[in-house]
């Protein structure tokens, strides 16, 4: 007989591969055995996927017995009478026994479903989400989402990383290198210029007492639905902290140094300009070794022109920038590093084209209003690491533990009043983004395609088919010298040097594409980088949105407060800000800085 279960709750799917239950459906299992809380099955409507486990009962057949009605092997006619029969009760006490009125009180409340079981990974294994584990807070609220990538040359060792920690030294990250945009603050500022920020209050959704795990309420529950937690806990969404934060989940302080400004612009929402704009520039780079010879890597002078001091770095160093800066930013577009290479890592074509992709990623980061002035990117900039190695990895300890990130980022974003913004008009924008950065990433990446293509048989065929031209009118030209005649010595000469002339076209056509394509191709790479980014910053907005959607239902069916609402719908407010501004930087430097880049 098939496996059968009856769905004790309503559940509604979020994400690909699970499908929605009615309560009281029949479903046929596939398999009785659950993967970490969760089973696969059929229900009433054909839809096969997951489900969780904790919403059903399991529906077991009968064991079969020997024929005859109360047979030792017939089952029960009642099944919560044991087979024995229930022993003779003692006579009751002459007085009667009244229970006191909470006894009864678990029998009036609504029955809720159970909370459904998840996990996240941690660095020791997984936390799951019942009463014995529970998520750190960075697990909770999106930390740790980028992990920097390793490489043969780019191994940590002991003299970029040890195991003591400075990080809470002072005169580390932020010290007064750089000003600060805004030093003004509303309520609640101390002394050191930090005021915190909360999301948790009575008005916020999802906020529980200590670290419960997440609840799923059947539906029905006057004046008391919540807006409900995604599942799948690996999405952008819940990772980037986006989810803690629409749910009124952020708690945190704030310095006025750290604050985002969005301001309304001509054309929307962007982000503030940056009042100390700068350049940087990348040169020389050289070969080095340590212990002794033994490891060798390559070094580049960065020169910042608003404090003209060199200081240098290894690829390494811009590694650990990006991992600190991806996961910092969730809504913000962090440039792609050049890729790196295994072997040929000290050929002088590959350190060239390494330096001229990071020249690139350096201008798109100082371009940026936001970017451009965090900490740990100035930190990168100005700490010269070689002659204060203390300084250096205080400031890298205190990146590291930086605890504005995930869900707390939202919160240092500063945005202009709600009512400039329309959700409908901000859906619709969002979408046709997303519809121009895939068509614009499939172009791009047909244009790199033919672009490299065209330079190889620039660099190749081109070059190859004009030297035998030239090759052709050499053996000519050898061929009129046996004429011993002296009239005929100008002719020879000519015929030789046109040989000549297609040699040197032919080094021509292989040296054109480092003057035109390979730039063309390496801004490509750089935006397809960008493109990239894009559909999990795109992803965050619309999980906030769909979260204000699904309060705003809550409210006209009666079962949820409009000041909680409300409170979903201002936070989701915040991240299409953010998102918004985000979208109209890449159009300006798409459109308008480029030639500047170039510069």
């Amino acid at each position: 007989m098939a496996l059968r279960a009856r769905a004790l709750y309503d559940f509604r799917s979020e994400n690909p591969g699970e499908i929605s239950l009615r309560e009281h459906e029949v479903l046929s299992l596939c398999s009785e055995q659950d993967i970490e809380g969760w089973l696969e099955g059929i229900n009433s409507r054909g839809d096969r996927g997951l489900f969780p486990a904790s919403y059903v009962q399991v529906i077991r057949a009968p064991e079969p017995g020997p024929a005859g009605d109360g047979g030792p092997g017939a089952p029960a006619r009642y099944a919560n009478v044991p087979p024995g029969g229930f022993e003779p009760l003692p006579a009751a006490p002459p007085t009667s026994f009244k229970p006191p009125p909470e006894a009864f009180q678990p029998l009036l409340q609504p029955q809720q479903a159970p909370p459904v079981s998840t996990f996240q990974p941690t660095g020791a294994g997984f936390s799951y989400g019942g009463s014995a584990l529970q998520p750190s807070p960075q697990q909770l609220y999106g930390g740790g989402g980028y992990q920097a990538s390793q490489g043969s040359d780019d191994d940590w060792d002991d003299e970029w990383d040890d195991s003591s920690t400075v990080a809470d030294e002072p005169g580390a990250l932020g010290s007064g290198a750089y000003p600060d945009l805004d030093g003004s603050s509303s309520g609640g500022v101390g002394a050191a210029g930090r005021y915190r920020l909360s999301t948790r209050s009575d008005l916020s959704l999802g906020s529980r007492s200590g670290s419960a795990p997440p609840q799923h309420h059947p539906s029905g529950a006057k004046s008391s639905a919540t807006v409900s937690r995604n599942l799948n806990r690996f999405s952008t969404f819940v990772k980037s902290g986006g989810e803690a934060f629409v749910l009124g989940e952020a708690s945190g302080f704030v310095k006025d140094g750290d604050k985002l400004c969005v301001v309304l612009g001509p054309y929307g929402p962007e982000w503030q300009e940056n009042p100390y704009p700068f350049q940087c520039t990348i040169d020389d780079p050289t070969k080095q070794t340590k212990f002794k010879g033994m490891k060798s890597y390559i070094s580049y002078k960065l020169v910042p022109t608003h404090t003209q001091v060199p200081v240098h770095r290894r690829y390494k160093h811009f590694d650990w920038l990006y991992a600190r800066l991806a996961e910092k930013f969730p809504v913000i577009s962090v440039p792609h590093l050049p890729e790196k290479q295994a072997t040929g890592r000290f050929e002088e074509d590959f350190i060239s084209k390494r330096r001229k992709g990071l020249i690139w990623w350096m201008n798109h980061m100082a371009s940026h209003p936001v970017l451009a002035q965090c900490d740990v990117f100035q930190h990168f900039l100005t700490c010269p690491s070689s002659t204060d190695e203390k300084a250096w990895k205080q400031g890298k300890r205190k990146a590291e533990k930086d605890e504005m990130v995930g869900a707390n980022f939202f919160l240092t974003l500063s945005t202009p009043p709600a009512a400039a913004l329309d959700l409908q008009e901000v859906e619709s924008k969002i979408e046709g983004f997303k519809c121009f950065t895939k068509k614009m990433d499939d172009s791009a990446l047909q244009l790199n395609h033919t672009a490299n293509e065209f330079a190889r048989k620039q660099v190749t065929g081109f070059k190859k088919e004009y030297q035998r031209v030239g090759q052709s009118f050499r053996g000519l030209s050898q061929a009129f010298e046996l004429d011993q005649q002296a009239f005929s010595a100008g002719l020879n000469q000519a015929i030789a040097f046109t040989g000549d002339a297609y040699d040197a076209i032919g080094e021509l056509f292989a040296e054109q594409p480092r003057q035109d394509l390979d730039p063309v191709m390496d801004l490509l790479a750089l935006y397809q980088g960008h493109l990239a980014n894009f559909p999990d910053i795109i992803h965050v907005q619309k999980g906030a949105l769909t979260k204000v959607k699904e309060s705003r239902r809550h409210v006209e069916e009666g079962k949820m407060e409009v000041q909680k609402a409300d409170g979903i719908q201002d936070r989701c407010n915040t991240i299409s800000f953010a998102t918004l501004a985000e979208i109209h930087h890449f159009h300006q430097i798409r459109a308008g800085r480029e030639g500047d880049d170039r510069g």
